[in-house]
């Protein structure tokens, strides 16, 4: 039997936590975080590709990108840490070279930076070593290495001269420092006396220039390493001042802003006009250069709130943590510390001079919090997801779209889907709340007092469905709403329940140790299996529903029919905490508390036996395979939710016998439909008066220029009729002329002809 086993297709989600999480490799492409792995996004036709994490690290911490947008240099965190140098280029990212700090024990690199060539790699180490290692990474060989600073001073960011591959920056807290490599050695060229201050990022505005924002709204200017002026945050052109002292104060804008202190810069970016940098919360300033210190804020970009949205803070509360620019500066993309991508149009910043400039998802907006629950329907490519950011989300797995996203007032801890995909349960801290899914919000019209509900799940039939509170199975009728049955038994909380193919059957799974088989119909339970040295996190049927294979805390993965277990795969030194079983039968895959999955073949092997995939970089909550054996979906602790393809090793889906038809019915209310009725009667008489008022309009403007018409008419006759008769004139006239000179003409011929004739006479006498 060939080995089956799934491929990271689509990830929906944002990791926080890692130093310059974006960066784009072209003008549609980007590069970010996300679970385990880097995604390389392509916005427009929305594929992506990943770059998975290697299997011992303990997450990524840096990823730098080199100025040719060729090279991705990715640091993740190990007991021995490491940088892994990848060519983007290759299709597949191929790993170029793995550069470590040579003798010296290093847990992570914090920040990373290119040379301008993209030849030469340096990079930050943390506490308490705080070293600046100088590779020529090509050649995997270190070049230099410095203490750059104590462990009271972190850094936070490093950077080279992009004119100068020997040339590199250093800022921090209480740290500003430049160095310059030569001679096989990192020696300082500056003596900036900072300690009162705490740098969070610079950016290089020419070869000697370096300005750097502060955690109190500073932005400071750096000449040949020494800090001698700040850069006034005005509206206005405003010019760099000496600032010797460096006291540490708040900038206002004394413009748009008066009295308003700014907040933290925390990042900051230089562009062929100027610089861009965070000016507080939710917000980008664009600054123009007009001279040799003379830069002027020429354009603010904001976050906006989300109107839908109940959430308190509001969107434009993010701190923006990363600012990139596309390679023709197109576009401005950013990060913020609640996991979300944004991005604007940079042209329009420059063609719309009027009126507030706002930011716009990247992709798709993100969960910030982990994800509780996951869900998906047969009708419809649908999953739900519920988060403790307070949100549920319905997405589409075929699209790669949010369909639908709901935020509430508390958090949501479990989501079941209607196998319609139409209706959605959804379990608060107060209340289990049964909600319609319309086509532009989730409405709640049934509302059940169960506490803390962190378990629900639809039957496959949908005429009933089961929650937990506790260690109680409530099932209720999705018809009458009545509390069919209470199945009691568990005495810890109940973590997984699972409906049987013909809903006859309910397999639980709680912290006591206890796997039950219950019967739906009478509420009996009709086998079971407790190990209470384990609690249990993870239950499903197998493929024929005739067994029930279990995870637990004990680490191992067990299958159980009749009271008894059948076979058990032994234990890991990394828990299993979730698990799906193919409808195929061939395979089951479980989510790991270290955010793997593992594809185990069924049916289960002896041995440890599994396919490993680099999925999450936190727990795997949940897990589900779509109905037609060809998508893997899962969600984690870290906030991600990844959709795997499922092959087998030859790269081919898995062929289904389960005909899937998806509807593309909806719920609209019938307020909604009189409310749209009475709209488009509105819109339709407000038509026909225009219409009419247009028809009135043209006929006035007819009337105003038919008399227009007449008049000219009138008036260009009355010229033509004026034109005759002067014609008429200059006509007689001319021939009055011609008659004169005709008579003229001929009395001097008539002269002529006398003279002649008395020269004549006059010579015939003398002769």
């Amino acid at each position: 039997m060939t080995a089956v086993l799934s491929q990271s297709h689509f990830i929906f989600g944002l990791r926080k936590g890692v130093t310059n999480n974006l960066c784009f490799v072209d003008e549609q492409t980007v590069v970010f975080p996300s679970g385990n792995s880097c995604v390389i996004h392509n916005t427009t036709q929305r594929w992506q590709r990943f770059i998975p994490g290697s299997e011992n690290s303990l997450g990524l911490r840096a990823l730098a990108l080199g100025p040719n947008r060729r090279y991705l240099a990715v640091s993740e965190k190990a007991e021995k840490a490491s940088i892994t140098v990848f060519d983007l280029h290759h299709e597949q990212g191929r790993k170029r070279r793995v550069l470590t700090a040579g003798d010296l024990l290093v847990q992570e690199f914090l920040c990373m930076a290119f040379s301008p060539d993209s030849k030469y790699l340096i990079g930050q180490t943390g506490a308490p070593e705080w070293m600046l290692i100088f590779w020529f990474w090509e050649k995997n060989k270190v070049l230099a290495t410095l203490k750059t600073t104590t462990s009271n001073n972190p850094i936070s960011q490093i950077s080279f001269s992009p004119h100068n591959n020997m040339q590199v920056c250093v800022s921090g807290n209480g740290v500003f420092k430049m160095f310059r490599y030569s001679e096989g050695v990192l020696k300082q060229s500056s003596t900036a006396k900072v300690e009162m201050i705490n740098f969070l990022c610079h950016t290089w505005l020419s070869e000697d220039r370096v300005v750097a924002g502060t955690d109190t709204g500073r932005l400071l200017v750096s000449e040949s390493g020494d800090l001698r002026k700040e850069i006034k945050m005005s509206s206005k052109a405003v010019q760099g001042q000496d600032d010797r002292h460096l006291e540490v104060r708040r900038i206002k804008d004394t413009d748009a802003n008066e009295g308003v202190s700014f907040s933290r810069i925390t990042a900051i970016l230089s562009y062929s006009k100027g610089f861009v940098c965070s000016t507080g919360l939710g917000t980008v300033c664009l600054f123009e250069k007009l001279e040799e210190d003379v830069y002027r804020k020429s354009r603010e970009i904001q976050i906006l709130p989300d109107p839908a949205s109940s959430d308190f803070p509001p969107a434009q509360c993010q701190e923006i943590d990363t600012i990139c620019i596309s390679p023709a500066e197109e576009t401005l993309a950013i990060s913020t510390d609640r996991g979300q991508l944004y991005s604007m149009n940079l042209s329009s910043a420059d063609t719309k001079r009027d009126g507030p400039l706002h930011f716009e998802f990247l992709s798709q907006p993100f969960h910030s919090n982990s994800i509780t629950g996951l869900s998906i329907c047969i009708r419809k490519p649908f999953m739900a997801t519920s988060s403790l950011d307070r949100s549920v989300r319905i997405w589409n797995y075929e699209t790669k779209e949010l369909e639908l996203n709901k935020e509430f007032q508390e958090e949501a801890f479990s989501v079941a889907l209607h196998p319609t995909g139409l209706f959605i349960l959804v379990g608060f801290s107060d209340k289990l709340r049964l909600m319609n899914l319309f086509i532009d919000d989730i409405r709640t019209f049934k509302e059940f007092t169960l506490r803390g509900c962190r378990e629900c799940a639809f039957s496959h039939g949908g005429h009933m469905f089961a929650a937990v509170n506790g260690n109680v199975i409530h099932i209720y009728s999705f018809t009458s709403f009545e509390n069919i049955l209470n199945l009691k038994g568990h005495n810890g909380k109940v973590r997984t329940i699972e409906w049987s193919l013909d809903d006859n059957r309910l397999a639980s799974c709680g912290t006591d140790g206890a796997v039950y088989e219950w019967n739906t119909q009478t509420g009996k339970r009709e086998s079971e299996s407790v190990l209470k040295t384990c609690s249990y996190t993870g239950v499903a049927f197998s493929s024929d529903f005739k067994t029930i294979l279990a995870v637990g805390t004990d680490l191992t993965l067990r299958e159980i029919q009749d009271f008894q277990v059948l076979r058990e795969v032994p234990a890991d030194e990394i828990a299993h905490t979730v698990l799906a079983v193919s409808h195929s039968g061939r395979v089951v895959f479980t989510g790991t508390s270290a955010g793997t999955i593992r594809a185990i073949k069924y049916p289960l092997p002896i041995q440890k036996e599994w396919i490993t995939q680099q999925a999450h970089c936190g727990l795997v909550t949940r897990m589900v395979i779509t109905y037609d054996d060809q998508f893997l979906l899962t969600v984690s602790e870290d906030g991600c939710l990844l959709i795997s393809k499922i092959i087998d090793k030859e790269g081919r889906g898995l062929k289904s016998n389960r005909q899937i038809v998806h509807t593309e019915e909806i719920l609209v209310t019938k307020t909604d439909l009189d409310e749209k009725a009475h709209n488009m009667l509105e819109l339709k008489m407000h038509l026909e008066e225009q219409h009419m008022e247009n028809e009135y309009q043209l006929r006035l403007k007819e009337m105003n220029y038919s008399e227009k018409l007449k008049e000219q008419s009138d008036k260009f006759i009355q010229e033509i009729t004026s034109l005759k008769t002067t014609q008429k004139m200059l006509e007689t006239e001319i021939e009055r002329r011609e008659r004169e000179t005709q008579q003229n003409s001929t009395e001097a011929a008539v002269k002529h002809s006398k003279n002649l004739k008395d020269l004549a006479d006059s010579g015939a006498q003398q002769i």
